[in-house]
């Protein structure tokens, strides 16, 4: 059950009309209703290392062909489109569920990015994407004698 914040109510509003506020209430906090409104956006954390840029996006449930990475310009767009349904021929259903679930998370890339080193594996339920950096971008790194 999502956890929706409504604002603080003064008290004569519940006074004025009790029924419409008990109707919202109850409206809003149904599960299925409240599970529909929330926009459920994968978290994300970006870190840069020496040699490239790191990605790292929380989407557990899914496999990797439910992916779809695009990189356009300086654009790189990660998208999800799962749809599951649960079907049997030899049953009468009265209620059939089935889930569909979509995303997309773009990001901007600096211009120090090497376009043909871009890699993405998924496990345990996190998308890794590796952008690697171009050669000048890499800093070389070396100890200064001081004289």
């Amino acid at each position: 059950m999502a956890l929706i914040k409504f604002p603080n109510r003064t008290v004569n509003s519940d006074v004025v009309n009790p029924y419409v506020n008990s109707f919202f209430d109850n409206f809003f906090n149904d599960s299925f209703i409240s599970d529909r409104l929330v926009t459920r956006v994968p978290a994300v954390n970006i870190s840069e290392t020496e040699k490239a840029y790191e990605i790292a996006l929380a989407a557990p449930g899914l496999q990797k062909s439910d992916f779809k990475i695009n990189v356009d310009k300086n654009l790189i767009t990660i998208a999800v489109e799962k749809k599951e349904e649960s079907a049997s021929e030899d049953k009468f259903y009265s209620k059939k569920e089935f889930s569909f679930s979509s995303f997309t998370r773009s990001f901007s890339l600096p211009e120090s990015v090497n376009y043909n080193q871009i890699e993405a594996a998924y496990t345990d339920g996190v998308l890794h994407v590796t952008v690697g950096k171009k050669e000048d971008a890499i800093i070389a790194k070396r100890l200064i004698d001081v004289k």
